[in-house]
């Protein structure tokens, strides 16, 4: 049924400023850009070990019935240094949106709001590095 995380998708009402935003979040350029009629359409960026497709689409082509509400889901993002990367969100303009809360021993949650409305969530979390190593040795 359920085999993985392939592709989370983000919203954004400008989507030149968000390519800007998340390429210096995370340190790449988006691998595909889409335009449509001359003006950027959808982005996405690979990241992670897994290559995991972070994309974002220019607003305009949201549903009309999509809610401007971001809370409906949460994804979650591995990171090493929850703290860190907490502190250098919040520098590019993100605003704290949940604070970091420990669920057991090895999981640890945060998460932001982006400057374009998204919530993104980071987690340090122990089973995602038990299963790289895993496949490390494999």
């Amino acid at each position: 049924m359920l085999r993985g995380l392939t592709t989370v998708n983000f919203y954004a009402d400008d989507l030149t400023a968000a390519q800007a935003w998340y390429t210096e979040l995370l340190g790449i350029e988006p691998y595909f850009v889409r335009s449509v009629a001359g003006a950027p359409a959808y982005i996405e960026f690979r990241i992670g070990y897994y290559q995991h497709e972070l994309g974002i689409i220019d607003s305009r082509f949201a549903t009309p019935d999509r809610s401007r509400e971001a809370e409906n889901t949460m994804t979650y993002w591995h990171v090493d240094d929850l703290e860190a990367t907490v502190e250098r969100l919040l520098s590019l303009g993100a605003t704290l949106h949940g604070e970091p809360i420990e669920h057991g021993p090895g999981f640890v949650t945060a998460s932001v709001a982006d400057p374009f409305g998204n919530i993104l969530g980071v987690m340090f979390n122990q089973h995602y590095l038990d299963i790289l190593a895993a496949k490390a040795g494999a």
